[in-house]
């Protein structure tokens, strides 16, 4: 479906479940997070439920999307307040200023970034008749939307302005020296649509009858907005996941129905927008330095038993697990829902999800490790992906003979098969479109206990890290798509719970 055709398909639920009564709500509308193919440890259960590294039991974005949000209601007509579930939007206003959403169409909240954030996000080109610059917080309206544009267009079209002080901008922090004038851009996040903008949706949505593709909230519902909108964009397919030859028909004919509707834009100068949705990001803001984790206060060590005998060292980040003293878990490293036991050592930059590793191990540098439980004809059974941290898991090939370009930790897929003992064949694929990568690969055993999952599996990364042969041609096999498939959400979360129980009861009695 797409964001944006799960948007429509919520629409629909509202009204069939409330009927006219709907039109009175005010709706918060949270994308839960679909495959989470760059971050695949919040594939299973969704990245709104992603933990923070933050509280005490730890908070999931859920709770702070709800925080961020608090005040929205109160000032916000009858409407949708659409946001995803992997971005944060800190900012503070003036006492008297007020983020109100109240004007018919569309309203969006912008914020100032650098260039190279514009060319991943949307990008709002502002009418300069109606905004200026200044002040902590502006309502202007908008000429047109660029969606992940390239410098080049964003010059060419005004988007990019030149402010002075601009303290704030990007968390890379490659701005200069405060104080010099900084070319920004005014970036999306959240926004609005009134109700009677998302009647004209849902109608559109229920004449549409079945969505045969996959519609994008921002880029094909924004990208119609306002004075400047032209319906070029409608045949660009280049930031789509997944080409389905209905798109540019559908895209052409949301671009009628909204043609001329107005974009608002309340900018927020004194804003921050973060993305944790790739590994790379997680990783940095959880651990690292970030201006994240020090407006939010994030720990380094979060809900967790913790043995005194380690040294706390400052960047990792430790949520909702049990360490065993003796285990070593280098800087950088995230570890969330697992049990580490005493002669386990995890490199530099790697993240551990949901796992038990009971027995002597050394986890590599920038290995990824997440486990799902799976439902299976012998009842629940357990499997471990593990990738690089790097690896790029939404690359796909369509023929065979090009999938010596699909790399798993440093090595080519060829080379791993050949160490494993697998035939590289059609079968080895879970997709049925041609669509051949990591995600698709049948690669990872199928195992009776957790512990054993996660063995196999590092046996797998062991094999190809040290060129030496481990054979997994007596396993069956799962590709994390099939993972997603087969899981069992119940199981995972009672293994959390476990461990949430255990830690619940040492901390009553300490307190005693």
């Amino acid at each position: 479906l797409g964001n944006g055709g799960s948007t429509l398909h919520a629409l629909r639920c509202l009204e069939e479940q409330y009927g006219d009564q709907w039109t009175s709500f005010t709706v918060l509308l949270i994308h839960s997070g679909g495959y989470s193919q760059r971050l695949p440890s919040a594939s299973a259960l969704g990245k709104i439920f992603t933990a923070l590294p933050l509280g005490d039991p730890v908070y999931q974005m859920l709770e702070l999307k709800l925080a961020m949000y608090i005040d929205f209601p109160r000032h916000m007509k009858p409407g949708v307040l659409i946001t995803c579930s992997d971005d944060i939007e800190l900012y503070s206003t003036g006492v008297t200023e007020t983020i109100t959403f109240d004007k018919p169409g569309f309203t969006a909240l912008a914020h100032p970034s650098d260039l190279a954030v514009g060319t991943t996000h949307g990008v709002f080109v502002l009418d300069p008749s109606s905004f200026s610059g200044k002040g902590g917080l502006e309502y202007g309206s908008c000429y047109r939307f660029l969606h992940k544009p390239d410098v080049e267009s964003m010059q060419q079209s005004g988007a990019v302005c030149v402010r002075g002080d601009c303290p704030q901008l990007s968390s890379s922090g490659s701005h200069g020296d405060s104080g010099t004038a900084s070319e920004c851009v005014y970036t999306d996040s959240v926004f609005y649509i009134d109700h009677s903008t998302a009647q004209q949706l849902l109608q559109f949505y229920k004449q549409m009858g079945t969505l045969c593709c996959e519609i994008d909230a921002f880029g094909d519902f924004l990208q119609a907005l306002g004075p400047g909108a032209t319906p070029d964009y409608t045949k660009n397919t280049s930031n789509v996941s997944k080409e389905d030859s209905g798109l540019v028909a559908v895209r052409q004919q949301l671009y009628s129905l909204l043609q001329g509707t107005a974009l608002n834009v309340i900018v927020l100068n004194n804003s921050q927008f973060y993305h944790i949705g790739t590994t790379q990001e997680y990783l940095f803001h959880f651990t690292a330095e970030s201006k994240l984790r020090f407006e939010l206060d994030l720990q380094h060590v979060a809900f967790s038993i913790f043995p005194a005998s380690a040294k706390t060292l400052d960047q990792l980040s430790i949520i909702q697990s049990i360490l065993e003293p003796g285990c070593v878990i280098g800087p950088g490293s995230v570890i969330e829902y697992s049990r580490i036991g005493p002669e386990v050592s995890v490199g530099k930059g790697s993240i551990v999800s949901g796992s038990y590793i009971n027995f002597s191990v050394d986890i590599p540098s920038n290995c990824f490790l997440s486990s799902v439980s799976v439902k299976t004809t012998d009842g629940v059974e357990y499997v471990t992906m593990v990738f690089g941290v790097g690896d790029d898991l939404k690359k796909s090939v369509k023929l065979l003979s090009d999938i010596h370009s699909l790399q798993f930790f440093g090595a080519s897929l060829p080379e791993c098969l050949d160490l494993w003992s697998l035939e590289a064949s059609d079968q080895l694929f879970s997709s049925e479109d041609t669509r051949l990568g990591l995600w698709t690969a049948r690669i990872f055993p199928v195992c009776s206990t957790l512990s054993e999952s996660v063995r196999m599996s590092l046996n797998m990364l062991n094999s190809v890290q040290h060129k030496s042969a481990f054979k997994l041609s007596g396993f069956q096999l799962l590709s994390v798509e099939e993972m997603l498939t087969y899981k069992d959400v119940e199981d995972m979360l009672r293994f959390r719970k476990q461990i949430y129980d255990e830690i619940y009861l040492q901390r009553q009695k300490e307190k005693s």
